[in-house]
């Protein structure tokens, strides 16, 4: 969240909920193994999925068309 903070210039207390709408939405459309179209980060699908007593496991593949750039705070 701080990263985000630093990069958009927004407030803490702004930057958070929207970050954490994000990840639960994400982590819903995992779930549903639904494929995931992100730019910059690429496309990411679930190639394997292992069920556990407690949870899953799941392998993913990220396709990206593009190199993204580094940048010095992550």
């Amino acid at each position: 969240i701080d990263t985000v903070v630093i990069r958009s210039g927004i407030k803490k207390k702004d930057a958070k909920p929207v970050v954490d709408a994000m990840l639960a939405v994400l982590g819903e459309a995992l779930g549903d193994n639904r494929e995931l179209i992100l730019p910059p980060m690429g496309r990411l699908k679930i190639r394997k999925e292992k069920k556990l007593p407690n949870g899953r496991v799941l392998v993913a593949k990220i396709r990206q068309t593009s190199q993204l750039k580094k940048s010095d705070d992550d």
